[in-house]
């Protein structure tokens, strides 16, 4: 039977957010500790566990036909390797940083000075469609420490929290992309790998509609519920069910996690009662 091979990062926290949507997938790997490939039991899927730095290659030499990937190594890396879904996890940016002490006016300032990254092709290009010319060094692992050894005047990197930097007297200054986690397809994929990619793309987006949204139950006095209707962004419209308090209805319906809270208080304020909020486990459009 025809499998489909896909990478994911070998350790690290987009391994654990790798994993973590397949298994919502309803896909059971058996995978143990310090193993670099593993197989599904109830999906024709095989897991590749791989650096993360190698993976555009893998796809672009056909070795895996999908790869769990940061869009960040694909910019670097992968220009030329296809993006099918964008899985909105793993989310960081790759940004310019210069010690906290460097007054930094505009991107200007980098011109001639000394920047500190892994990822130069990034660097590079943001550079040139800024009109500004750099040295860049190379460093594989902690850039962040370049600045202190006097290695670099600026360093480019990945940032999430912000924390690593402050921890070493930077501050960021410049966005050059942001990034999160997506689905990307080698362009050798066979014809049967695509159908059981179109499986797969169609399990991972009812989990991430689930996890943009929540299902929400409430009790509505039914003289105001045509404005509580009205306040609610349902798929098409709520389910509508009559209490046995005679004059009260319970309201199902779906609302977006982006904005929820402030759905929640019109409703409250419109005269709903007895709010529940459950989560969505799949969500099938």
């Amino acid at each position: 039977m025809t499998k489909i091979r896909i990478a994911v990062q070998k350790s690290g926290r987009l391994n654990d957010d790798s994993l973590k949507i397949l298994k919502d997938c309803g896909i059971s790997i058996d995978n143990g500790k310090d193993q670099l490939k593993a197989t599904a039991r109830n999906f024709p899927l095989e897991v590749f566990y791989l650096r993360n730095g190698d993976i555009p290659q893998y796809l672009r030499d056909g070795v895996v036909d999908i790869a769990i990937i940061g869009e960040n190594v694909l910019v670097e890396k992968g220009k030329d390797i296809s993006v099918v879904e964008k899985l909105n996890f793993s989310k960081c940016r790759v940004s310019l940083a210069v010690p906290k002490r460097f007054e930094y006016n505009s991107i200007k300032d980098f011109e001639g000075k000394r920047i500190a990254t892994s990822y130069p092709n990034t660097v590079k290009d943001y550079l040139a469609s800024k009109g500004v010319t750099a040295d860049l060094h190379i460093i594989n692992g902690s850039v962040e420490i370049a600045p202190n050894i006097g290695l670099a005047d600026g360093i480019c990197d990945i940032v999430s929290s912000g924390s690593t930097l402050f921890k070493n007297n930077l501050k960021e200054v410049e966005i050059i992309l942001k990034s999160e986690a997506v689905l990307a397809v080698s362009p050798k994929i066979s014809e049967e790998g695509r159908k059981i990619l179109e499986r797969l793309q169609f399990r991972i987006k009812s989990v991430l509609q689930a996890r943009q949204n929540k299902y929400v139950l409430l009790n509505a006095p039914n003289d105001k519920l045509d404005e509580i209707i009205a306040i609610l962004p349902g798929m098409r419209s709520p389910t509508v069910l009559p209490l046995a308090q005679e004059g009260w209805s319970s309201v199902h319906t779906v609302i977006n996690r982006d904005t929820f809270w402030e759905v929640i208080d019109e409703l409250k304020g419109a005269g709903a009662e007895g709010i529940l909020v459950c989560p969505i486990e799949k969500m099938v459009i």
